[in-house]
């Protein structure tokens, strides 16, 4: 008897201490990096767009009435010293399209990057096509990649979806790069570190973390959506890229809208955690839900009562329960919203 009593005094003991060891860790489960959360103005990456020609296919490129596929054909022919008419030109295993791509922030010459190509025509197809060499230009119009290489399409889920997609291909690594785009760290005095989701509170607690960790006056609140960073003046000339290192993999926990989600077509909803509901009475057809403290306000053919200080997740947990379906437990928290019972953001997807 005293050996099960000490066997189920360590179990108590055990759990106690798994009890305070999660309740301990919960504000570090829930921080994220500052390089999940915010980013340098500036360094982003950039969109480059080509035109050009897709050979190989087996009969399914555009017809000969697209004339700026002959065009672009005859005008590649000619650069190789090969001159043909341009209404002698026969298109249907060629195809114009477009491609696209995203040039990374600090790519170097030689890098490799994905492009994508979409057929510019009325092309059936483009399986099987090789993407002929295709300059990328930006917005200003230099070139700053060239493309190249045959197209890859995704495995079809189906058979019905076998022949389906197949105007618009992707090449892994098919560009490389020929030109870099010109950004300077080493010499700036100052940085912009602007939020991915914009809030105040999560800009307070990043500037607050900066500066006990790296040195007082470092970071400064601007708005919800950016900070201004002082870099020290002994890394201003060379180590601009350490400092930025040295504040990207700080923790922060961030903070949040309350919010509900809700997916029409799936009838799926996502609720965050801080989402409350105040004292409201809901009629929905034959389902009649109260919310209330007062049990004197609580209607006696209500099938579902709930207390004021209720959470959403709860009115959802219980609306399942007996059975309620998606398309009316969509209707009944958009009702509640509507009579600013809901105290949280309601996006509908």
């Amino acid at each position: 008897m005293r050996n099960r009593f000490v066997h189920h005094l360590k179990v108590l003991g055990w759990f106690v201490f798994m009890l305070i060891l999660i309740f301990g860790m919960t504000p570090d489960l829930f921080a994220a990096r500052i390089k999940d959360l915010a980013g340098i103005k500036g360094i982003r990456t950039n969109q480059l767009t080509g035109y050009g020609l897709v050979v190989g296919l087996n009969g399914t490129g555009d017809k000969d009435g697209v004339s700026f596929t002959t065009q672009a054909l005859a005008n590649m022919m000619e650069k190789m010293n090969v001159y043909v008419e341009q209404s002698g030109l026969k298109v249907k295993n060629v195809a114009a399209v477009m491609i696209t791509a995203d040039i990374p922030a600090f790519a170097r010459i030689g890098d490799k990057i994905d492009i994508t190509v979409s057929s510019l025509g009325d092309a059936k197809s483009l399986k099987g096509g090789t993407l002929l060499m295709t300059p990328l230009k930006g917005v200003d119009k230099k070139v700053y990649a060239l493309a190249q290489g045959p197209l890859s399409f995704g495995v079809p889920s189906s058979a019905n979806d076998r022949d389906s997609h197949l105007l618009v291909g992707r090449i892994v690594n098919g560009a490389s790069i020929e030109k870099e785009i010109p950004f300077k760290l080493n010499g700036k005095k100052q940085l912009i570190l602007s939020l991915f989701r914009p809030d105040f509170t999560t800009a307070k607690r990043m500037t607050d973390t900066i500066n006990a960790s790296i040195g007082h006056n470092v970071a400064e609140t601007i708005d919800a959506s950016a900070l201004r960073l002082r870099v020290p003046d002994n890394m201003v000339k060379k180590n601009v890229a350490e400092f930025i290192a040295d504040i990207e993999t700080l923790s922060v926990v961030p903070d949040t809208r309350a919010r509900v989600v809700i997916n029409s077509k799936t009838g799926t909803v996502v609720i965050g955690k801080d989402v409350t509901i105040s004292s409201v009475a809901v009629a929905h057809g034959d389902l009649t839900v109260t919310i209330d403290d007062d049990p004197q306000n609580v209607k006696k053919e209500s099938l579902m009562q709930l207390s004021g200080t209720s959470t959403i997740g709860e009115l959802v947990r219980g609306l399942n329960a007996i059975g309620v379906k998606p398309k009316d437990l969509i209707g009944i928290i958009q009702g509640i919203k509507a009579a600013g019972a809901l105290q949280a953001e309601l996006e509908i997807m």
